[in-house]
């Protein structure tokens, strides 16, 4: 992992070359690997908050900065508008800052969203291939990668170009049906709704079943304070359900919380994660939340 610390020169030339409503900038952020935003920060004024934000990424041992920062500036960086428009003046001159800012920081920008220190040799890729993770080798490595990538996935849909119908991501349906989309090119068989065997007097249906791979995605979207409390309730009494399905072996929990309303994230995946047995079987639990 890369932590490069990020200047506020830097940051404050970043901050006028990536433009959007709140709404737009926190989904940007957060879809690039931002953690966050801190508590602090998201009380500060629009024309700050962007700045400040970025500049704690710079300071965060945890964060690989330089990729946080590439992803974020990486649609402004590559996508010019018309030079016949009046946006395109603007645009080139905000891009030369964040240039000028990086090269002050001993840093330079390559096409596809590559940030790294001056001197240090690019991968051996052609520098117009975007970067990304290689081909998974296993259906785990796989659900990684594109759950993880879901917030980077909704970005282009949620931001799209002029008189396109932007897309929402506000409730659990649209969230599975993006991750259903992204998982088809890649799994043959995905069965949606399928019921489970009844327990304690009654049934429930899985969101995904892929039976190849013994395993059942179940996806949850926080709608609010009361229904994060709920969470691990819920998700408690769908394992005991999933666990009595003949092909059910592996049970992996998506959470999303755009709002971060779930009071202990890490205190969930402590407990819910691991082997789950009763007299009915055992269900290898993994939790993630975006």
């Amino acid at each position: 992992m890369s932590n490069f610390r990020l200047s506020r020169g830097l940051c404050a030339a970043v901050t006028k070359l990536v433009r959007g409503s709140h709404q737009t900038l926190t989904s940007l952020f957060i879809s690039s690997g931002a953690p966050g935003p801190p508590s602090d920060v998201a009380a500060l004024p629009h024309a700050s908050k962007w700045k400040e934000w970025l500049f704690r990424v710079g300071q965060d041992p945890d964060v690989d900065s330089l990729a946080v920062l590439g992803n974020v500036i990486e649609e402004s960086m590559d996508s010019a508008p018309g030079e016949w428009t009046p946006e395109y003046d603007a645009w080139q001159a905000d891009r030369e800052r964040v240039l000028k800012a990086l090269e002050e920081s001993g840093l330079r920008y390559y096409r596809g969203g590559r940030v790294l220190p001056v001197g240090q040799p690019l991968p051996d890729v052609a520098p117009y291939v975007q970067r990304g993770p290689t081909k998974p080798s296993d259906v785990e490595e796989l659900l990684l990668v594109v759950v993880k990538g879901l917030r980077r996935a909704m970005y282009p849909l949620t931001n799209r170009r002029r008189g396109a119908t932007q897309l929402s991501f506000s409730s659990e349906y649209d969230v599975q049906d993006l991750l259903h989309a992204l998982l088809r090119p890649w799994v043959a068989d995905i069965r949606s709704e399928e019921h489970t065997p009844s327990y304690a007097g009654s049934s429930t249906r899985m969101d995904f079943l892929l039976p190849a791979h013994r395993l059942v995605l179940e996806i949850k979207f926080v709608r609010d304070r009361n229904h994060a409390k709920s969470i691990g309730n819920e998700l408690i009494i769908d394992s005991d359900h999933y666990r009595r399905h003949p092909e059910c072996e592996n049970l992996w929990c998506v959470v999303f919380d755009p709002q971060n309303l779930l009071p202990n994230a890490e205190g969930l995946k402590k407990d819910l994660e691991g082997i789950r047995s009763t007299k009915d079987g055992s269900l290898n639990v993994k939790l993630l939340v975006l």
